[in-house]
């Protein structure tokens, strides 16, 4: 792709931080909507079964039209398309408030889940582009502020839920705001665009097979993750009998552990690479996951849980990254890994509700330490994303990148 010339070091600092403002408004559609879920059931009276079933739709939309977030950017530019799919993100936020019963709301879910799956590709393959430019790695930090605006976005949204305004006006107010700040931070990322001599990707195409590899590692993590995040206050209530405060104590633990890890991964990519970064957190996570089973009493379960959560917190984004570095087309390949690391965190809650049915929850997480530990065995394809070598001739002239 061609597009923006000369890349000065400048440039390419507020492109990051750019970049990291669209990650920060992503997150914060997700942070706002988990927050008004239980108005929209109510809303609508649907049971647990039926918001259950409607709460898959989103997934299925993002991994089913994925794949076509590269021929648009291919078609657009890397700018235009990243800033009418994060609008139509933001837009989307007000949509699921207004449904009037649950194939209506099934609907709206999958237009939303559709419209973060391809907003969500077309940010990634930017931020790989963007950190190869930079020569150091910079996915982790934008994965970091992509759980900061998911918090921002929830404590705005546990606010008006406190205040008992209704969530279609607060979803609506915070679809305007939030696309306006979208609009803005897009204006900063980098313009690439692609030359006529570039075949135009298709519209729909099948992952590449090195996709499939680096997105197996990807599922680990996410299964994990979905796992932990859904369930470990379950796991202190049901299996150690613990207040409903402390249970939920557990899930603060990842999530902060999480956000943590992710903000501070790329100074420790930098310095140790993404294969030994991995394979460390893989080490950490199955630590985490074998005091969750073995442990006996609950400070050391929530210890556990946040040992999960620190662990897997990198993964996810050095992923894209080195999907992004896997072949000619990066957004086929990240959208490769982005549909399997969503179907992973489709079907990890209900794969824990169906081994905790036929065993107990103490034997769900026995999975989730095996697969915990496959990051430690498969951390190795992650190679490509780790230290982002400057590319320099012998004269100190930049190479263009894949894109450029």
């Amino acid at each position: 792709m061609a597009g923006d010339t000369g890349f000065s070091p400048q440039r390419l600092k507020r492109a990051r931080y750019a970049l990291a403002a669209v990650f920060c408004v992503h997150g914060a559609v997700t942070g706002s909507f988990a927050t008004r879920i239980p108005w929209i059931q109510d809303h609508i009276g649907a049971s647990a079964g039926q918001l259950g079933l409607a709460l898959a739709f989103p997934a299925i939309g993002s991994s089913l039209l994925m794949p076509v977030s590269g021929a648009i950017s291919h078609r657009f530019g890397a700018r235009n398309a990243l800033r009418g799919l994060l609008a139509l993100w933001t837009l989307a936020l007000a949509l699921p408030a207004f449904a009037p019963n649950l194939l209506t709301l099934c609907a709206v879910l999958f237009v939303y889940g559709a419209m973060a799956g391809t907003s969500d590709v077309a940010m990634n393959a930017l931020g790989v582009e963007t950190e190869n430019r930079l020569g150091r790695s910079i996915m982790s930090g934008l994965h970091g502020m992509w759980s900061a605006g998911a918090l921002i976005g929830s404590a705005a949204g546990t606010l008006a839920a406190h205040l008992g305004a209704d969530a279609r006006l607060h979803h609506c107010i915070a679809a305007v705001v939030l696309t306006v700040l979208g609009f803005a931070a897009c204006q900063g990322v980098l313009d690439l665009r692609s030359t006529h001599e570039e075949p135009s990707p298709p519209r729909f195409a099948l992952p590449p097979r090195s996709a499939l590899i680096i997105g197996a590692v990807g599922f680990c993590a996410v299964f994990a993750e979905g796992a932990s995040l859904d369930w470990s206050a379950v796991f202190l209530r049901d299996t150690l009998h613990t207040s409903a405060g402390l249970a939920a104590g557990s899930t603060t633990a990842l999530a902060l552990t999480m956000a943590v890890a992710r903000l501070a991964g790329d100074r420790v990519v930098d310095r140790f690479g993404a294969v030994r970064t991995v394979r460390a957190g893989g080490v950490l996570a199955t630590l985490g996951g074998l005091l969750v089973v073995l442990a006996p009493n609950p400070p050391i379960v929530i210890a556990g849980f946040a040992l999960i959560g620190l662990g897997v917190a990198v993964v996810v984004p050095l992923a894209f990254a080195a999907a992004g570095r896997s072949g000619p087309n990066p957004s086929q390949a990240i959208a490769g890994v982005a549909t399997i690391t969503y179907t992973s965190g489709l079907v990890a809650p209900s794969a824990i509700g169906g081994i905790a049915n036929a065993t107990s929850l103490v034997g769900s997480f026995v999975l989730v330490t095996v697969l915990a530990f496959g990051l430690v065995l498969g951390g190795g394809v992650l190679r490509s994303a780790g230290r982002v070598a400057a590319k320099a001739d012998s004269t100190g002239a930049e190479v263009p990148g894949p894109l450029s």
